[in-house]
């Protein structure tokens, strides 16, 4: 038995370039560069100096706020450089790897009969516990609370996003064993939440509470289902995990090994031949890029993650932590003379001023990285609420993050919220104004202030 969600607000942003349902191995990557950024809040103090032996899965740094939190290198190999920035502040920890793998061995886990305690003990030793996200203030979970639930979506509503119930194919004894475990640690339940036409893995677990979406984007984000289901009010607290990262959590309890591996799936306009790669967390993004069907001069943004939430990153850059898809999409660098004053067909919006996309609502989009506007004011025009799903004022917390309102913010419903949350806000406001920015800078205000 399920429960329905059904979402009315948001936006699906069709683009070209989906993947097929097609996977290959990723060129093995020489490299793998982990990047505390990706890690929001925590500052690392490193385990391992640079020419250090590492095997995969052996802790790389911890978090110097909660020496607990440990850090784990995706592969073996030896420690080639350490990144500094100003004031030595550490941006990256890049690893060679070895030829052939050898793994750091952390034992056959029996997660039925063990305690909470050990459970979350084993997790953190084993550089599993940073999979795990919290709400309030979006950030690797606090060991020392109880969240008074799990949050997992199966569902993947994102433009272009990777397909779960694909990605997923295989793997129900590394999702029961990582639900099974998870389960032990909060005194709620574990919300899990699928398509509503879905045929996804997720949805045969048991120990867990299952919930069918459907609706545009952000239906699928956890966030949304949050609202719908369990709000976060002042003093609780909720975990997520991302349905993969239940994978990497489940092969480890069951092998023993911290097996990083991620299929990806490369996508966008930019892409001949959109489609899965399997690879590791944090390898080179060139080893998929470049001879599959991307131009090496071509004028295209490489982004780690999806065109509303990831990372811009270089052709020698690296895979996000978290990431489950890298998307190339042109360039918009060029200037449309009096683009403001014509017809527009080739472009969508949630508008119908100008804009004609909704006369074919089916239609896939080519569109750039170009804002097509400058930074201004807010305008007040009410299409964020018709995006915008959560039983949250979003216009009117915004403003209370940018003038540091704490209790209009708390009020306002802000323990519940994440930047992605407002991402789609981002994508149709007319002002330009960087909400998922000023969402995560009211955040940390909040989380300095009141902790």
């Amino acid at each position: 038995m399920s429960n329905d969600i059904t979402i009315k607000k948001g936006l699906d942003i069709k683009l070209k370039g989906e993947a097929e349902k097609t996977t290959e191995k990723a060129i093995l990557s020489n490299y793998y560069t982990l990047k505390p950024e990706d890690f929001h809040g925590v500052i690392p103090k490193l385990i391992l100096k640079e020419g250090a032996k590492v095997q995969a899965g052996e802790p790389v740094f911890y978090d110097k706020s909660n020496e607990a939190v440990k850090f784990v290198s995706p592969v073996s190999g030896t420690i080639v450089e350490i990144a500094r920035a100003e004031k030595r502040r550490i941006v990256g920890i890049k690893i060679q790897a070895d030829k052939e793998q050898t793994y750091h061995d952390y034992g056959k886990f029996n997660v039925d009969a063990v305690d909470a305690d050990t459970v979350k003990a084993h997790l953190l030793a084993s550089g599993c516990w940073p999979f795990i996200k919290q709400r309030p203030y979006d950030i690797i979970a606090k060991a020392d609370r109880t969240p008074k639930a799990i949050f997992i979506s199966g569902y993947a509503s994102a433009p272009l996003a990777a397909d779960l119930d694909y990605v997923l194919q295989g793997k129900e004894a590394e999702l029961q064993a990582a639900i099974t475990a998870l389960g032990k640690l909060t005194d709620g339940e574990v919300h899990v939440s699928v398509g509503k036409k879905s045929n996804s893995p997720l949805a045969g677990l048991s120990g867990i509470t299952l919930h069918k979406v459907s609706g545009p984007h952000p239906s699928g984000n956890v966030g949304t289902q949050i609202n719908k289901i369990n709000p976060v009010n002042k003093g609780e607290v909720v975990w997520t995990i991302a349905p993969q990262d239940l994978v990497i959590i489940g092969e480890l309890l069951l092998t023993g090994k911290f097996n990083a591996e991620r299929i990806v799936a490369f996508v966008g306009s930019s892409v001949k031949k959109p489609r899965y790669f399997i690879t590791k967390i944090a390898s080179e993004v060139a080893t998929m890029v470049y001879d599959n069907g991307v131009e090496q001069n071509g004028n295209d943004r490489i982004i780690s993650g999806n065109v509303l939430t990831g990372k811009q990153v270089k052709p020698d850059g690296y895979l996000d932590y978290y990431s489950n898809i890298i998307t190339i999409i042109p360039e918009g660098d060029d200037y449309e003379f009096f683009g403001w004053n014509k017809p527009v067909f080739d472009k969508m919006s949630s508008s119908r001023a100008l804009t004609f996309s909704w006369l074919t609502p089916n239609k896939k989009f080519d569109l750039d990285t170009n804002t097509n506007g400058e930074h201004r004011a807010f305008v007040l025009t009410g299409v964020y609420e018709t995006v915008f799903p959560l039983d949250i004022y979003p216009l009117q917390i915004l403003k209370a993050c940018m003038y540091h309102d704490l209790d209009e913010m708390e009020a306002l419903g802000m323990y519940e919220v994440a930047p992605e949350d407002f991402a789609l806000t981002e994508f149709v406001c007319v002002s330009k104004q960087p909400h998922q920015q000023i969402i995560r800078k009211g955040l940390d205000v909040m989380m300095e202030e009141i902790g």
